[in-house]
């Protein structure tokens, strides 16, 4: 028997097991039958810390290590100084964003031309735009991720075209993992769920070409993460 048949053997073989479910292993097994998978999933997922400012600080690094700058601010004065320091950095001429409390109050510090996504938009001139300021649903502690919607990022693109995705949230909107996040997206739109939900995080990349990352291939090149 070959080398190829017998891996093709125990592929056959190992198809014929069935696999556990996600957190029905070792003591969790006996309680599956009563409650979903999901009710058990904090037990093999990693520990975030039980005080807001341990889930910060997790939060933090976990973007540290994305390579997304994350500021976490003590007021909107705040706010709108880090922006300016970052037009005035990058030279901004031309910002995208959409309809909502906080990105309008960050485009209105910015004082640039502002392309508005929600009553529709030329393509063309969003691809133009430095940066594209959005709103989010959530900072995910557990992995530096940010939960958005086509509601809550004003649209599928707004994230994605520009350069620059600057993401201006509240402190409030941190939830501590995974399972926390899943469970508020159900809560806020059952039953009418938005056309995207998206985890992002840090900032596009790739490492398929000998292992080199490279920074902006798909998407943004950079993120900023903006909570006050």
């Amino acid at each position: 028997m070959s080398e190829r048949e017998n891996i093709l053997g125990r592929i056959r073989e190992a198809l014929q097991v069935k696999a556990p479910l996600p957190g029905s292993h070792g003591d969790a097994a006996e309680h599956m039958s009563a409650e979903p998978p999901v009710a058990h999933a904090r037990e093999w997922l990693p520990s975030v810390g039980k005080t807001s400012e341990e889930q910060f600080d997790l939060f933090a690094k976990n973007c540290a290590d994305l390579k997304a700058d994350f500021q976490l601010l003590a007021s909107r004065d705040d706010l709108k100084a880090a922006l300016v320091k970052i037009r005035d950095a990058e030279k901004w001429q031309h910002v995208a964003s959409h309809d909502g409390e906080l990105s309008n109050f960050a485009c209105q510090a910015l004082s640039l031309p502002t392309l508005l996504t929600d009553k529709g938009y030329d393509v063309q001139a969003m691809e133009k735009c430095d940066a594209g300021i959005t709103e989010c649903d959530a900072l995910i502690a557990q992995t530096g991720g940010v939960a958005v919607t086509s509601r809550s990022a004003g649209g599928r693109a707004l994230s994605v075209l520009p350069p620059h995705h600057v993401v201006v949230a509240r402190r409030e909107q941190l939830v501590a993992d995974l399972p926390a996040a899943f469970a508020f997206l159900q809560q806020k739109y059952t039953p009418d769920f938005p056309s995207m939900i998206s985890f992002i995080t840090g900032p596009s990349r790739t490492g398929d070409i000998e292992r080199i990352l490279v920074l902006g291939a798909h998407g943004p090149k950079k993120l900023t993460i903006l909570c006050v």
